[in-house]
């Protein structure tokens, strides 16, 4: 089964960093988020992947078309311009990476790799989350519904603490960004069956956000099913994220299962 992932926008709540680079290619821990959510895929066995290039997208071009030198030693003849590899520490990746427009919104940008992924069930992701879900009890949930969309669902936490008093003002306890128990929004990490394409039809899609027409469509003909996920996720949407995923890479990284 094919990774699709989301990797063609701004990201312009980080734009310290992504007027330099497109988004998925910020590094935490001195690699692209983008790598960090490959490996996660991979980590469970799903080592194909179709990249949404849009915005800088030749950077991730580059990127992986140079990643095996680069993570390679190697010994350079300058007079015959002969390379001989002697090791490299590579990930087992095959990637096609396809140029879905600059402006192109994320559901038009769905529906130009479809193609690619060979009338087969896929799955779709978003390029700027990590999560320590299981992919394998993801999709086999998904199989198990036979509906035409599964969507992760997690539950956000507050970004600020909460203050628990009791009648009279007294304070009990404080909670640090606790979870909003009765709230689940989307968190990516989709199955998807190949008849999302009915779900893609007309010649507009470029300016149509899979998040609303198409996600409203599957809701209403009850074709989409949400997979709580209780774990870890994190979006790097700001500078303050990528900071928190730095410092957790560092000590924690939850995400990492390879």
């Amino acid at each position: 089964m094919k990774v699709v992932i989301f990797a063609g926008g701004l990201g312009t709540r980080i734009s310290e960093e992504s007027h330099l680079k497109p988004k998925p290619m910020i590094e935490i821990g001195g690699k692209p988020i983008l790598w960090h959510i490959m490996n996660i895929y991979a980590a469970h066995g799903y080592c194909e992947f179709i990249i949404c290039c849009g915005y800088k997208g030749t950077m991730i071009k580059e990127y992986f078309t140079n990643y095996y030198l680069h993570n390679s030693d190697l010994t350079v003849n300058l007079k015959n311009n002969v390379v001989d590899i002697h090791n490299s520490n590579v990930e087992n990746f095959k990637i096609t990476m396809i140029d879905t427009g600059l402006d192109t919104m994320t559901a038009g940008r769905l529906k130009r790799v479809l193609p690619y992924t060979n009338n087969e069930p896929f799955m779709l992701t978003y390029g700027d989350g990590v999560s320590d879900i299981n992919i394998k009890e993801l999709v086999n949930f998904h199989k198990q519904h036979g509906k035409i969309c599964t969507m992760t669902t997690i539950q956000p936490s507050s970004r600020f603490g909460v203050v628990n008093m009791d009648e009279d003002g007294t304070v009990i306890q404080f909670e640090e960004k606790p979870e909003d128990s009765n709230t689940w929004i989307n968190g990516g990490f989709f199955v998807l069956q190949p008849e999302i394409k009915n779900y893609l039809n007309g010649d507009n899609f470029d300016k149509i956000m899979w998040e609303r027409k198409p996600m409203y469509d599957l809701a209403k003909d009850k074709n989409i099913v949400g997979y709580k996920h209780h774990g870890f996720w994190k979006c790097m949407d700001t500078m303050r994220d990528k900071e928190e995923l730095e410092k957790l890479w560092e000590t924690n990284p939850i995400w990492k299962k390879w």
